[in-house]
């Protein structure tokens, strides 16, 4: 039997590179040549000689290897108003910086070489919540496929659409219904959510639709942001999507499961075009839904109509007007939740953060039942997914009243 020594043993074994591995390694002041390989392995050698970002939660690591010769870089955000030092790994040219950012954190950054900018983009941190992880013992529902959809509404359109059961789910009880637009994306994350907080008894027994956006051709994308009819079901403002889901999408899924027929117990939700195409079911059809998530949605011009300015942008005008409240005067019986960011888009659509801003404004002065959550974040579904428990929480709150 050949005997190491046991120096000699431990010098070969490393732990795994990572964020947390990481931040030990540069509490030295030089970092060890000896992590320069690994490094190249962890972030990937070409990507490196961009320039890299790896999030980890709250946790951040950059790094970018320079040609010998290259001046020393800098980490900056594109404002300028936020820095990061950077160390160099002994040896090498590869130069690295990690941080623990606070909730929320969220700006442009980019790598200064010589004065000039190298790679670079967005950077937004959150807290994954627990209800977004596995947890032991919770019972799982069951994400099913459904044969593509071939609507008569939206004629010429085809389009993929998954239906979410619970494991708790009884036929003889009505199940209440979340419909989710962009449901191809949804479908990859709130299944998990769903099972832990119906097993806390945080949501009622509730069957969930994921709906891709239409296509017109001969298949539907694999990938439903590439569906070519999504901007016109999504974002024109009219009751159309809504005939689409209350005369063809619950009848078939009714014909399968028990479903609530109350308003109250059902929720529609969406991002960006199908967080407006959300608010659209709501708004024309209160009678069918009452409960509205909608992030980074576009309330902005991207469907004008026949006057080139009547899209979604005129939601606020209609909400304040006589046109947003009932006969008797008073607003819609509909509950909304809005989650946008600092850093979400403008151009000539529309300012999206100003356009969601107004909505918040005139559903207040409509006295609707509303929430606004308003963080550092860009266009995209990170600060929707680390607050969509809570986000549940709210819109459910009274989940067993009709």
């Amino acid at each position: 039997m050949l005997l190491f020594p046991l120096a000699t043993l431990s010098a070969t074994v490393q732990p795994p590179m990572n964020i947390t591995t990481l931040q030990t390694a540069l509490k030295t002041a030089k970092p060890s040549a000896s992590l320069a390989e690994p490094l190249r392995k962890w972030l990937g050698a070409e990507n490196l000689k961009r320039g890299v970002l790896k999030t980890d939660e709250l946790k951040v690591a950059f790094a970018i290897e320079l040609t010998e010769g290259e001046p020393e870089p800098k980490l900056l955000s594109d404002d300028g108003t936020w820095s990061l030092p950077l160390k160099r790994i002994e040896a090498s040219t590869i130069w690295v910086a990690s941080t623990t950012l606070p909730e929320g954190f969220g700006t442009r950054w980019k790598f200064e070489v010589g004065g000039k900018p190298r790679g670079g983009g967005e950077l937004e941190v959150y807290t994954n919540p627990p209800e977004s992880k596995r947890q032991p013992g919770v019972p799982e529902g069951k994400l099913t496929p459904m044969p593509v959809w071939k609507s008569k509404i939206y004629e010429g359109t085809l389009r993929n659409w998954w239906v979410y059961v619970p494991a708790q789910y009884d036929a003889k009880k009505p199940a209440a219904v979340m419909i989710f637009q962009d449901g191809h994306s949804y479908k990859d994350f709130v299944p998990v959510v769903l099972d832990n907080m119906i097993a806390k008894g945080e949501l009622p027994v509730s069957i969930a639709i994921f709906l891709a956006p239409g296509h017109k051709g001969d298949t539907p994308p694999e990938s439903g942001w590439n569906g070519n009819n999504r901007s016109v079901e999504y974002d024109t403002v009219s009751d159309r999507y809504a005939k689409f889901i209350v005369d063809e999408i619950l009848p078939e899924v009714g014909k399968s499961y028990s479903l609530r027929q109350d308003a109250a117990g059902r929720m529609v939700a969406g991002i960006s075009s199908g967080g407006i195409c959300a608010f659209s079911l709501a708004w024309f059809r209160p009678d069918q839904f009452h409960k509205v998530l909608s992030w980074v949605g576009s309330f902005t011009n991207l469907q004008g109509g026949p006057t080139g300015v009547a899209g979604g942008n005129t939601y606020p005008a209609i909400i304040r007007d006589r046109r947003g409240w009932d006969q008797k005067g008073e607003s819609k019986p509909i509950r909304v939740y809005l989650q946008d960011g600092a850093n979400d888009l403008d151009n000539k659509a529309g300012s999206w953060p100003l356009a969601n801003q107004d909505m918040a404004k005139a559903l207040a002065f409509g006295q609707y039942d509303f929430k606004f959550v308003f963080g550092n974040g860009f266009h995209g579904d990170r600060h929707g997914r680390a607050t969509l428990p809570d986000a549940l929480r709210w819109l459910w709150r009274d989940q067993n009243k009709p």
